[in-house]
C-alpha cells in the first residue's frame, strides 16, 4: 500500500466512512495530498466486428503535415479530430490453423497463434483458443504488479450484445494461453459488480442508501470541483440505477436474443441503451479509479446483429458478405459504421467532459488511449491486412491529428508502442516474436 493510500484511507477512516463509500471517492484529488498527486494511464479498447468500408473509412491523404480529414461515415468524430490518429498499413500477420475470422478476434489483442483445437471454421483447419495473454490482460498484470498503479478490478471486460456463447469468435481478451476472459453484457450484472456486495442489496432500493451519509460527510470537506465531480457520480449512479430497473421490467428485451444458428444470431432492439449504460458504467469505474484497463466488444466475429434501430433487418455478417456493387447493402455498412463510430463519439466525449479526477488538470481523455480496432480489414474479402485502427486521446502520448499509412507493420508492433506509452516500456516482445523484430512504433 502506499504512502497516498495510506493517507486517504486515514482520513476516511477517521471520518466514519464506510466501505460502501469508497467506490465514489476513490478518484477525487481533495483526499491526496498534492505531492502525492499522480496522472494516471489509462486503456479502453472498443471492438466492433465484420470488417468496414475502406473506401469510407480510410481518409484521402495520409502523412505527418497533412491534417486529419474525416470521412462522411465517421463524421461524428469530427468534434475529437484532434485527438485521433488513424493508422493504415497496420496487419495482423498471424496465421496457422483456424480461419481468418477465428485468427481475426482471437489473435487481434494477443497477436500470436491459436492453440491446436477442434473448433472449425467456415474454412480451413480447426483450431482452439489463442495461446497467448492480450494486450490488456499484459497491462492489467504490469498496473496490479505495482503499488502505485494497482486498482481493484485491474480491468474490466464490457460487453455489448455478445451471444452466450464462447468460442474463438465471441472472445478477444486472454488472461493467458488457452484462458479465455468473457465479457459482461448485463448492465445491471455490471452495475451490482461495480457498486454492490458491501450489504445485500435485495433488501434496499438504491445503493446510494448505503453511502448517502458518509458522501455527504465527505462533501464537506472537498473542494467546489471535486463536489461537483462527486455530484455528478452520484446522480448518475441514480439515472443508471433507474434506467436499469426499467429494462428489468421487460426481460425479454434487456439482453441479446438466444442464438440458434450462427446464420441467424438475433440481437435485441434495445442494443442502443444497452450500450450507452455499458459506456457510462466504464467512465465511472475509470473516474473512480476502479480500474485503468477496460474492454467494450460490441457482437462479435461473424454476428448477425440485426440493426432494426437503424432501419436494417438484415444480418451485419451477411452485408458485410455483399460485393462493393451491391448499392443497397454498401449503403446500409456505412450506416452500421457509423452507428459504431457514433457509439466511440460518445465514449470520447464522456472523457472529454470529465476533469481528470488525479487533480494534475486537464480531462480524463488527456490520459486515456482508446483504441478502436475490427478483426478484418474488409468483411467480403476476410483480409487481415490494413485492420482499421482509429486511436484517441492522449494516453500513450501519440501525435494526434493526422493519418498515417505504415506500410505493411505488423500489429504486434502496434501494441508494443501502446504498452510503452502507457508505462509498460520494459515490454520489448509482444505475441509472436519474430513480427517484433523491428521494435514498437514510433508514433510520438
Amino acid at each position: 500500500m502506499t504512502a497516498s493510500t495510506r493517507t486517504r484511507r486515514r482520513f476516511l477512516r477517521d471520518l466514519g466512512i464506510g466501505a460502501a463509500s469508497l467506490p465514489f471517492l476513490g478518484g477525487l484529488r481533495s483526499l491526496a495530498s498534492e505531492a502525492n498527486r499522480i496522472t494516471p494511464k489509462r486503456l479502453i479498447v472498443m471492438f466492433s466486428p465484420n470488417g468496414t468500408l475502406p473506401n469510407e473509412f480510410w481518409p484521402d491523404e495520409f502523412g505527418e503535415d497533412k491534417p486529419l480529414t474525416l470521412k462522411p461515415m465517421l463524421d461524428v468524430l469530427a468534434p475529437f479530430r484532434e485527438q485521433i490518429l488513424m493508422l493504415k498499413g497496420v496487419n495482423n500477420k498471424i496465421r496457422g490453423d483456424g480461419d481468418n475470422h477465428m485468427r481475426g478476434m482471437s489473435c487481434l489483442l494477443t497477436a500470436t497463434e491459436l492453440s491446436p483445437g477442434n473448433i472449425q471454421g467456415g474454412s480451413h483447419t480447426p483450431a482452439g483458443w489463442a495461446s497467448g495473454i492480450s494486450i490488456d490482460q499484459e497491462l492489467r498484470t504490469h498496473f496490479q504488479s505495482r503499488d502505485d498503479t494497482r486498482t481493484r478490478f485491474g480491468s474490466l471486460e464490457f460487453g455489448v450484445a455478445v451471444p452466450n456463447r464462447a468460442d474463438p469468435w465471441t472472445r478477444m481478451s486472454y488472461a493467458g494461453p488457452d484462458k479465455p476472459v468473457a465479457p459482461i453484457d448485463s448492465p445491471g450484472v455490471m452495475f451490482d459488480r461495480l457498486y454492490g456486495g458491501a450489504q445485500d442489496r435485495e433488501n434496499v432500493s438504491s445503493v446510494l442508501d448505503f453511502v448517502r451519509d458518509d458522501l455527504r460527510k465527505v462533501s464537506e470537506k472537498l473542494s467546489p470541483e471535486d463536489r461537483r465531480l462527486l455530484e455528478e457520480h452520484m446522480q448518475h449512479v441514480t439515472q443508471l440505477e433507474k434506467s436499469i430497473a426499467a429494462s428489468e421490467q421487460e426481460n425479454e428485451l434487456v439482453h441479446p436474443e438466444p442464438e440458434i444458428d450462427p446464420e441467424i444470431e438475433l440481437v435485441n432492439d434495445n442494443t442502443p441503451a444497452i450500450s450507452r449504460m455499458q459506456i457510462d458504467l466504464l467512465v465511472n469505474a475509470l473516474a473512480n479509479d476502479m480500474t485503468r484497463v477496460a474492454s467494450l466488444q460490441f457482437m462479435r466475429s461473424v454476428g448477425q446483429a440485426r440493426m432494426r434501430w437503424l432501419d436494417i433487418n438484415d444480418g451485419h455478417h451477411s452485408l458485410s458478405h455483399e460485393p462493393d456493387k451491391n448499392e443497397v447493402a454498401y449503403d446500409k455498412l456505412k450506416r452500421i459504421n457509423s452507428w459504431f463510430a457514433g457509439e466511440l463519439a460518445y465514449l470520447t466525449k464522456r472523457l472529454a467532459d470529465t476533469p481528470e479526477p488525479s487533480g494534475t488538470g486537464g480531462c480524463m481523455l488527456d490520459n486515456t488511449q482508446i483504441v478502436w480496432v475490427n478483426e478484418l480489414g474488409k468483411g467480403n474479402s476476410h483480409t487481415l491486412s490494413n485492420i482499421p485502427f482509429l486511436l484517441v486521446g492522449g494516453g500513450a502520448g501519440f501525435k494526434t491529428g493526422r493519418a498515417l499509412d505504415l506500410n505493411d507493420a505488423a500489429h504486434n508492433r502496434l501494441w508494443l508502442s501502446v504498452a510503452n506509452g502507457l508505462g509498460h516500456t520494459e515490454l520489448a516482445v509482444f505475441g509472436t516474436e519474430k513480427y517484433c523484430e523491428d521494435g514498437a512504433l514510433d508514433l510520438a
